[in-house]
């Protein structure tokens, strides 16, 4: 029996560089934040601050590893690994670059669905499993914005399948040759923009965690590794809804002159920059309007694309 090396060479590249880019994003917030509102960002920890980054992580990792004597042990130390394991599991979907990725299934836009969906029971066990009020009503706020947008982003994925015929993200890109999605489906990609920063409890839609409101969320009672998961998860989830932003939308590793790998990273950096750029110049809403946006507005918006675009294909005999 003769065993394929590259099948488990290339699912831990790229989990290692996935792993050292999130925490690579941590360091670029901070210097575009300090650029965007004309202050100062990490410029004292190595050149240009770049080790701020290791510099947090030790802290992080030898800081108390506590556990509240009120939690339920075994679910608080669960719950961080849900969040990383789902995250992750959503990037084998993804194809950087042809022969670049994890797997290439029939049904890749039902599996990252069915992943984002299992991810909403990290921040309910979380908040729930900590003993803390806070938590707990930091737990409902994700629970309930997640479920909810988790309807609006499928929705707005159906007009891209209308059009391709197929779940499966090689065809998805493959039939954006003679056109980018973005043009023809221009609604499905407002809703499921809006669907992911809700989704990766991102400024404005950071709810779940409003400092003000409830301390730190459904991780309040989070210290040392637990934490770090948490706030890893979060720069990741941003990568992957950035990576499929540019996969169902905007060609993926499509286009000319440079090799396909350089343009997947280009588009995927430009929709990750506007996540931070989001953070420096939004206020965060109520919550009340955030569900109201998300049902008096997104569910219309979406079901609106998907019939113009099943009408059209019909009319048109596509």
């Amino acid at each position: 029996m003769t065993v394929n090396l590259s099948s488990f060479i290339m699912p831990l590249a790229i989990l290692l560089i996935l792993l050292i880019v999130s925490a690579w994003l941590i360091w670029l917030e901070r210097r575009l934040l300090a650029l965007w509102q004309d202050r100062y960002g990490p410029n004292r920890v190595g050149p240009f601050g770049l080790a701020q980054v290791i510099a947090d992580m030790i802290k992080m990792l030898t800081k108390e590893d506590w556990v509240p004597p009120f939690a339920d042990r075994a679910v608080f130390v669960i719950s961080p690994a849900i969040t990383m394991v789902t995250i992750l599991s959503a990037f084998a979907i993804v194809s950087f670059a042809p022969g670049i990725s994890v797997a290439s299934l029939n049904i890749d836009l039902l599996f990252f669905i069915s992943m984002i969906a299992l991810n909403a029971y990290s921040p309910v066990l979380a908040g729930w499993s900590s003993g803390n009020r806070y938590s707990l009503l930091g737990a409902l706020r994700a629970t309930a914005q997640m479920v909810s947008y988790e309807v609006f982003m499928g929705l707005s994925l159906m007009g891209v399948v209308a059009l391709t015929g197929s779940f499966n993200i090689l065809d998805i890109v493959e039939a954006q040759r003679p056109l980018w999605f973005c043009i023809p489906q221009f609604f499905g990609l407002v809703v499921f923009v809006i669907a992911g920063i809700a989704l990766t409890h991102r400024i404005p839609f950071d709810l779940p965690e409003a400092e003000n409101e409830l301390v730190a969320g459904y991780h309040t009672e989070y210290s040392g590794l637990k934490f770090g998961m948490f706030f890893v998860g979060e720069y990741l989830n941003v990568i992957l809804i950035s990576s499929l932003i540019t996969t169902f939308f905007f060609g993926g590793w499509l286009g000319p002159v440079l090799p396909p790998l350089a343009w997947f990273i280009i588009k995927t950096f430009v929709f990750i920059c506007g996540f931070i750029l989001l953070r420096a110049s939004l206020p965060r809403p109520r919550y009340d309007r955030l569900m109201a946006l998300g049902w008096k507005i997104m569910l219309p918006l979406a079901i609106l694309n998907l019939v113009v675009t099943g009408s059209i294909i019909l009319a048109s005999g596509y």
